[in-house]
């Protein structure tokens, strides 16, 4: 069990402040990295750290478990939260999310795959040509930066 599970133990269902991270992996190209969910919807690669867990190591972590791509270098995009971010998972677990988001162009190896149990399809796309399902925040966010480079 993780950190999270383990809280939720002593917690139940009551609102959790969780720290989380969003990694933007784009390569040579200028595209995006994105995953598919399990629940049909697109986002970046991320996920909550674990305990004793660095934000940096949490978002290498997420990339090379739910795509297959090994990361290096992050830099710091920046934070989101707030209580527009609220969540309510169909189990009755709260949180309001804090998440540390980081863009990636230092891609080290690995093979382009998808997890099978987070993620069901994972490959780059164009931020011209972005799927339809993908979160509305990151939608934005990819636009603004893509538009922020052709500046």
């Amino acid at each position: 069990m993780g950190y999270i599970e383990d809280l939720r133990t002593v917690v139940g269902n009551e609102p959790l402040i969780l720290v989380g991270v969003a990694v933007a992996v784009i390569n040579d190209m200028g595209e995006f990295l994105l995953q598919k969910r399990i629940d049909g919807r697109w986002g970046v690669p991320g996920g909550f750290i674990e305990l004793g867990e660095s934000t940096e190591e949490a978002g290498r972590r997420e990339v090379l478990e739910e795509t297959g791509i090994e990361i290096g270098r992050l830099d710091l995009a920046g934070v989101i939260s707030g209580k527009e971010h609220y969540v309510k998972l169909p189990n009755g677990d709260e949180f309001y999310p804090v998440t540390i988001a980081y863009i990636s162009r230092d891609m080290k190896g690995g093979v382009l795959k998808a997890d099978g149990l987070e993620t069901t399809e994972a490959k780059f796309f164009r931020a011209d040509e972005l799927p339809e399902g993908l979160n509305p925040m990151i939608k934005n966010l990819i636009k603004q930066y893509a538009q922020s480079l052709s500046q």
